[in-house]
């Protein structure tokens, strides 16, 4: 079984080392010479989309979301076997997915919507999947999803644009769980007691012990403020990638509350309309310090 991937910036390239650990050959692709680079050195066999198509057991997608993913799928589908598996698993709209798995079926072929989370961190402790499709593609793709997953990490959701879906409102949830941690660090430093300085540090080391909000991102939290307590070096602009958007649209039109993940999605926009604050500058840490995402200095 060969595994192919599109796309090897830092997730693809995690994605690849992975697999490649677990004992399967990758081949790979990308536009940029040094993530082809990297990737050769680390033992993924490079080559042409074509080749990648005809050879491969299943070919992952690890490119931006968007046409990026059609162009892509127009230059593997001439190439690709019968039955042949494609897995997305960049953030796609849900709504995308199911219309790629309908057009990729007429042409018969398995199209598979993975939503990836883990950032930096899974290529060491894995992934967290979240699959949709059809049960046959999902039992194929299964051995190269357990090597990438975290252990007990994968899973298949529903249908076509399952597994976008519940990545979309995965990324909702961060959207809220990062604005709560930071407005609650915000009003510690510049409260009350702000002239005591209380040390962020120290909280969070405490918090992790026994508290009911301890969580990965307060790990996360714990160390950044560790290096920089204050953050008077970056802007507090945060960037986002369209999830959070995404998943207030579904809620209007499900008519379902959504009123956390929105507000949070709002503080993002006049972020970078204002500079922000110390709450917004903790996202944006927080951001880089789980998804290698940029942060501004100033």
């Amino acid at each position: 079984m060969i595994f192919g991937i599109v796309g090897l910036g830092r997730m693809g390239n995690a994605i690849a080392e992975r697999v490649l650990n677990a004992g399967y050959p990758v081949m790979g692709f990308d536009v940029h010479q040094e993530a082809q680079e990297q990737a050769r050195k680390m033992g993924v066999q490079l080559a042409d989309l074509a080749t990648i198509a005809q050879e491969a057991s299943v070919v992952w997608l690890m490119v931006p979301a968007g046409d990026i993913v059609d162009q892509t799928l127009q230059q593997l589908v001439p190439h690709m076997p019968k039955n042949g598996i494609c897995i997305d698993g960049g953030n796609s709209f849900f709504k995308d997915a199911i219309r790629r798995a309908e057009e990729l079926q007429q042409k018969g072929l398995l199209y598979l919507d993975c939503g990836t989370s883990g950032g930096l961190h899974g290529r060491e402790i894995g992934f967290s999947l979240m699959v949709g499709g059809k049960q046959e593609a999902y039992d194929r793709a299964l051995p190269f999803f357990k090597a990438i997953a975290a252990k007990d990490g994968v899973g298949l959701f529903g249908p076509s644009g399952a597994g976008h879906y519940v990545k979309m409102v995965h990324n909702g949830i961060e959207y809220g769980l990062l604005q709560a941690y930071a407005e609650g660090f915000h009003i510690i430093k510049d409260g009350y007691f702000k002239k005591e300085q209380l040390d962020l540090a120290q909280i969070t080391a405490v918090w992790q012990h026994g508290s009911i909000i301890r969580s990965h991102l307060l790990d996360l939290a714990h160390d950044i403020f560790k290096k920089d307590p204050t953050l008077t070096t970056i802007s507090g602009e945060i960037a986002e990638s369209g999830t959070g958007l995404w998943t207030v649209q579904e809620a209007h039109e499900e008519h379902i509350p959504a009123r956390i993940i929105e507000d949070a999605l709002e503080v993002r926009k006049e972020s970078r309309q204002t500079g922000g604050n110390f709450a917004t500058k903790v996202v944006a840490m927080l951001r880089h310090a789980f998804g290698g995402h940029a942060v501004k200095k100033i």
